[in-house]
């Protein structure tokens, strides 16, 4: 009888001992496993292997107007998801419509048509999309929408002009081509 106290007190000394994992982060485990059948033009990154609320992801399209080019983001997500969207950030300048100068992305599932059902493969996918198929109909670089809808031509222009590093509109871009 002793002998079972005994072990039932050191078994709960070895869960004291182990951190707690946060909702948030059994289902990023949850939804991490889930993304076994990306593309090979995606990519994940976790700079603190501890950390998988906060990771890096790289699409390199391989097809439409931006491929050739490596386009960087950044996740945070914090203790509320799945209730509350995954932040994100790209970390390059680029001319796209629905990503502003400073790196914020429209994407709708990103803000009001988020729910918890949704998870880190629809988010993952819907930035891809942004790639294949921009959309001027929703966008934070205006200007770039403008000139998407009013001359498609131009447009291709400044997106491989920017892609290269240049300038369009007195605005410079990243170099995102793959070397």
């Amino acid at each position: 009888m002793i002998k079972i106290w005994s072990m039932k007190k050191e078994a709960a000394e070895t869960d004291r001992k182990k951190p707690k994992q946060s909702a948030a982060q059994i289902r990023v485990q949850k939804d991490m496993g889930e993304l076994d059948d990306l593309p090979k033009t995606i990519k994940m990154h976790f700079p603190d292997p501890e950390d998988i609320l906060n990771f890096e992801l790289t699409i390199t399209p391989d097809e439409g107007i931006y491929r050739g080019g490596r386009f960087k983001f950044t996740f945070k997500i914090d203790g509320n998801y799945p209730h509350k969207a995954p932040k994100v950030q790209c970390t390059q300048k680029i001319y796209h419509p629905n990503i502003d100068l400073e790196g914020n992305v429209c994407l709708n599932i990103l803000r009001e048509d988020w729910k918890p059902v949704l998870n880190l493969h629809s988010v993952i996918i819907g930035l891809q999309f942004l790639f294949l198929e921009p959309n001027a109909d929703d966008p934070l670089n205006k200007e770039a929408a403008e000139d998407l809808r009013s001359n498609c031509e131009r447009f291709k222009r400044h997106v491989i002009d920017s892609m290269r590093g240049g300038y369009v509109n007195s605005e410079r871009f990243d170099n995102v081509l793959v070397a």
